[in-house]
């Protein structure tokens, strides 16, 4: 820190050079050549900026969150996951951290190249198979590899949490995470050599009172090609398009290749409990307000839409409608894809 004397000691030396007691120092210019020296580990490189280790954050905190939401259901439990840290780390210290044996998912990162790996705590691994077995979900220190069955259900639920990390990286990529293999020895997982980069994400997890970790490996070689977009104004960017028109042409196509149910419905009767219990062959059940000669009514899901007359064409029944009942409009339809994107 720079020293600044006070007026009774600038007189005092200045009296000091000019009675000759003191000589003036020459004041040292800084060399031009001098430069800021930053300590730089090649066993360790830093590949990823600490702009790009927040927005994989703010990714899997989404991630985190549809877990915690599909987890909660599917287990009957109270499910909370949340990003604990965001690391990058070598491949080798990764795998020296988990414990052996462990739940090791070995994930096929399409259509990025390469595999990513989802370690889940023996603790958590027993406490939702335990849930699932009808347990209580307890805690139990259990240090044993999974049983052929055991693993097939955590197969279903890797799966399941694979979907939420497909949507948690839609605005980056379109991601197709799939589940390749579940390992529980670390050593025989080496999807990259030991020196590789790799960015660590830890998510504490608790299965109601059971807590343990969920670790998400990806390599840099995996990652490198979309690292460009892993920028927060990327993100933001991609996160406040909303509802424009290119969104909502999409979406009109995707809306169109969804299969409907499709019900000509002659009428209508009602009918109680007993009179059902008591039907048998050769009864005649009249419809309330049908006649022989009235159109069907077709209805489009829940809802009449048109009105019909039933026919063959070509030795098939068949029906051909005779008008319109309801229509779909425009603004109905936005409203609808509106409420699809907010969901």
């Amino acid at each position: 820190m720079t020293e600044v004397l006070s007026q009774d000691e600038i007189d005092q030396l200045l009296t000091a050079i000019s009675s000759g007691d003191q000589e003036p120092t020459e004041i040292q210019q800084p060399q031009a050549d001098q430069r800021k020296i930053k300590i730089y580990d090649f066993k360790r490189p830093d590949k990823f900026s600490k702009e790009q280790i927040r927005t994989v954050s703010m990714m899997h905190e989404t991630f985190a969150r549809l877990t915690t939401t599909s987890l909660s259901a599917q287990l009957r439990t109270m499910v909370h996951v949340h990003v604990a840290s965001v690391d990058q780390l070598t491949y080798e210290e990764f795998i020296r951290s988990i414990p052996n044996p462990t739940t090791l998912a070995l994930i096929n990162m399409d259509p990025l190249k390469g595999s990513a790996i989802l370690e889940v705590d023996p603790a958590v691994t027993f406490a939702i198979i335990d849930r699932l077995f009808g347990g209580q979900g307890d805690e139990a220190k259990i240090d044993r590899d999974l049983t052929d069955i055991e693993q097939t259900v955590m197969e279903s639920i890797i799966v399941r949490v694979l979907g939420n990390m497909r949507e948690a990286w839609s605005q980056v990529i379109d991601l197709r995470p799939r589940l390749s293999q579940i390992e529980t020895n670390p050593q025989f997982a080496q999807v990259v050599p030991p020196t590789e980069m790799v960015v660590l994400v830890t998510l504490e997890t608790k299965v109601g009172e059971v807590e343990g970790m969920m670790n998400f490996c990806i390599p840099y070689l995996t990652i490198e090609p979309i690292i460009s977009k892993l920028s927060a104004q990327y993100w933001y960017s991609s996160v406040r398009r909303g509802t424009t028109t290119e969104n909502l042409n999409l979406l009109r196509d995707r809306l169109s290749m969804v299969n409907v149910p499709v019900i000509a419905e002659i009428g209508k009767m009602e009918l109680t409990v007993r009179e059902v219990l008591s039907l048998k062959s050769g009864d005649t059940i009249r419809l309330r307000n049908t006649k022989v000669g009235d159109p069907m009514v077709l209805k489009i899901g829940d809802r009449e839409k048109f009105l019909c007359r039933p026919g063959v064409v070509k030795n098939k029944l068949a029906l051909q409608i005779t008008q319109k009942l309801e229509e779909m409009e425009e603004d109905e339809f936005e409203e609808l894809a509106v409420e699809g994107e907010e969901e």
